[in-house]
């Protein structure tokens, strides 16, 4: 998939400023290649898993373990409320302890772009990470052993989204260079570890929501939660002083994000005990 996606990406970058030279479609002029690398991967991925779907049989929800959920709504609050909570509030904690402070000024137009990344991202990967990879694996019958491998492949797939422009210059490599680059941007073995620790626990916890309620409502909640709260409180705060490995370069990286998504954890399944319960 990853390979797939380095070689498509820069056929797609210069798909787009072809188009955007002759003047159709000319915003697609002002991203740069790193944005149609991650798109490419999104793009090979699903191109893989139609084969993948035909060969495993599977010709609809019921197959990935999947229901219709009535309360989809009331989910998927629960999950934003559970997530974006301990995390807002571990941040509160971080500026009483002078670990961070305010900024002077708050990036709206950045604003802007984290609520449509709120909205987007956990619909696009709940679906393919929770809804078609892990629906697929749990067909073996391996319950765990199918949390575990999905959990570990979102994590590993989170370190291919590197925030730098790479590829200044275009070619069949660049793709290439960008993967390399997405690891190698993760220089400290210490930052390597806490941020695949908690990537991998996020996972556990999506997937775990997703199997709880045969849903990926609570599971995008959740997701879309965590991307939200720590987003906005990294555009009102600026980190004071670097306190590895209890805490990286934003509140999900590190000893402590892993302790607060693992009350979330608890507090997910509290949830949903009762919450179940008293409907039933």
């Amino acid at each position: 998939m990853v390979v797939v996606g380095a070689v498509l990406a820069p056929i797609l970058y210069w798909s787009a400023q072809s188009l955007a030279a002759h003047g159709v479609f000319s915003f697609l002029a002002k991203y740069d290649f790193e944005t149609f690398f991650h798109r490419a991967i999104l793009i090979a991925a699903a191109v893989l898993l139609w084969p993948l779907l035909r060969v495993s049989h599977v010709s609809g929800m019921a197959d990935l373990e999947l229901a219709p959920n009535p309360r989809w709504g009331r989910d998927v609050l629960a999950g934003l409320l559970l997530s974006v909570v301990p995390l807002l509030c571990c941040g509160a904690l971080l500026i009483e302890l002078h670990i961070y402070s305010f900024r002077h000024v708050f990036a709206w137009s950045r604003f802007a772009k984290l609520l449509v990344a709120s909205i987007a991202v956990p619909l696009i990967e709940e679906a393919f990470f929770r809804g078609i990879v892990l629906g697929i694996l749990l067909r073996t019958g391996r319950k765990y052993i199918a949390l575990f491998v999905v959990s570990a492949f979102f994590a590993a797939v989170h370190f291919l989204k590197g925030s730098e422009r790479t590829s200044a210059i275009v070619t069949w490599t660049s793709g290439f260079n960008s993967i390399a680059h997405s690891f190698a941007s993760v220089w400290d073995p210490m930052m390597l570890v806490s941020a695949f620790a908690t990537l991998f626990l996020i996972g556990c916890i999506l997937a775990d929501a997703r199997v709880l309620t045969h849903s990926l409502w609570l599971s995008i909640g959740l997701h879309a939660g965590w991307i939200f709260g720590s987003g906005t409180f990294s555009l009102l705060v600026r980190r004071q002083t670097v306190v590895l490995p209890w805490l990286g370069n934003n509140l999900l990286i590190g000893i402590i994000p892993l302790g607060v998504a693992a009350l979330t954890w608890i507090m997910m399944r509290t949830w949903l005990k009762y919450d179940r319960a008293a409907e039933n």
